[in-house]
């Protein structure tokens, strides 16, 4: 049998149901259909029907502005989200090509996930592996929709004033890859114009200075309080966080908390989470009294060994069907048992699917 069209595998066009039937759905027609007047294309071609020359030139304009339109509102209708995707890393006989990171980054939806508080971080922590490594991999449409997505995460974050240490994080990694890809222009591949970069070095800049300059007012509220919760339920809430930087933080809020934020069992409870028995052995810290120094020791032992990474929600990578997915939308498995198939993809590892 010839093979005359798409795999039987893909997923094939995505169609609507009308009153005249099943039409394929097009991405951009409605969005032009909408904003024609805008373009000003009925204006050039009614005004010089009766010019074959001038017509032709309308038509090369017209399809110039179309263009130009499609590029100036590329946050919202140059990029078709999907709920999952098929990582491909060879050419086989029905399949002829390959997924890249950036067509990766491209497809799957980082922009809604970042309006969901379980996978905010995961985002964040991606945008800066990405930054630090794989900046100049990605193609010009996916760095554009790099820099769409931590335009609305800085937003994000100006507004509700949730993260900003994180993203603060973020851009210093971001700015330092910038400032050393444009010093180097000629021994590094950057795609695109330099002035443009240099825009984006701009505009991290004023973002960094508008974070610097955030001030979180003071909730006034006639309610309880963290402060009016019982000892332990405090010393409970400590214990809950991974994070030692929002330890110390919310240990210089009241006396109270300082004193339950020195506690040695908690950052020795915390030291047992991020990192191995073994990797304590080597870096024995004591105090005067002859005790172990769990705090020291955990920010010693930060410095020589990587941190236990925990997100409220990744991204799926299925095992049998090589397809990489958000938990809660799913894919069309065909294995027996679906779960059994499941790994959770940290940031490292959804930028090390795509090595070749």
């Amino acid at each position: 049998m010839p093979f005359l069209g798409q795999d039987w595998r893909s997923p094939g066009w995505s169609w609507i149901k009308t009153e005249d039937g099943w039409k394929r759905f097009e991405y951009f027609s409605h969005n032009l259909g909408d904003n024609i007047n805008e373009l000003g294309l009925e204006e050039l071609d009614n005004d010089n029907k009766g010019n074959v020359y001038v017509g032709d030139v309308c038509e090369v304009a017209a399809k110039k502005r179309k263009k130009d339109f499609f590029n100036n509102n590329t946050k919202s209708q140059f990029l078709f989200q999907e709920r999952w995707i098929y990582v491909q890393k060879e050419s086989t006989r029905e399949r002829h090509g390959y997924c890249t990171l950036g067509e990766a980054f491209n497809r799957l939806d980082f922009s809604s996930a970042i309006q969901d508080v379980r996978r905010f971080n995961y985002v964040v922590k991606l945008l800066q592996l990405i930054a630090k490594s794989q900046l100049t991999s990605l193609s010009g449409a996916a760095q554009k929709n790099y820099f769409n997505v931590l335009e609305k995460i800085v937003r994000k974050v100006l507004d509700d004033h949730q993260n900003p240490r994180l993203i603060k994080a973020l851009l210093h990694d971001l700015s330092s890859t910038l400032c050393i890809l444009i010093r180097e222009v000629g021994k590094s591949v950057l795609v695109g114009n330099i002035n443009i970069w240099v825009c984006r070095l701009e505009t991290i800049l004023i973002w960094q200075q508008q974070l610097n300059n955030l001030q979180i007012p003071k909730q006034l509220s006639n309610g309880m309080t963290l402060s009016d919760l019982p000892l332990h339920m405090q010393n409970n809430i400590l214990y809950k966080f991974t994070d030692a930087c929002d330890i110390i933080n919310l240990g210089q809020a009241t006396p109270t908390l300082h004193v339950l934020s020195e506690d040695r069992q908690l950052w020795k409870k915390l030291c047992q989470f991020h990192f191995a028995e073994k990797q304590f052995c080597r870096h024995l810290i004591l105090s005067e009294k002859g005790h172990v120094d769990w705090k020291l020791m955990f920010f010693t032992l930060q410095k020589y060994y990587p941190q236990r990474e925990q997100y409220g929600d990744t991204l799926q990578f299925c095992r049998h069907c090589s397809i990489l997915f958000w938990n809660d939308s799913g894919h069309p498995c065909t294995a027996n048992d679906p779960d059994s198939c499941l790994t959770p993809v940290s940031p490292q590892h959804f930028i090390d699917l795509f090595k070749f």
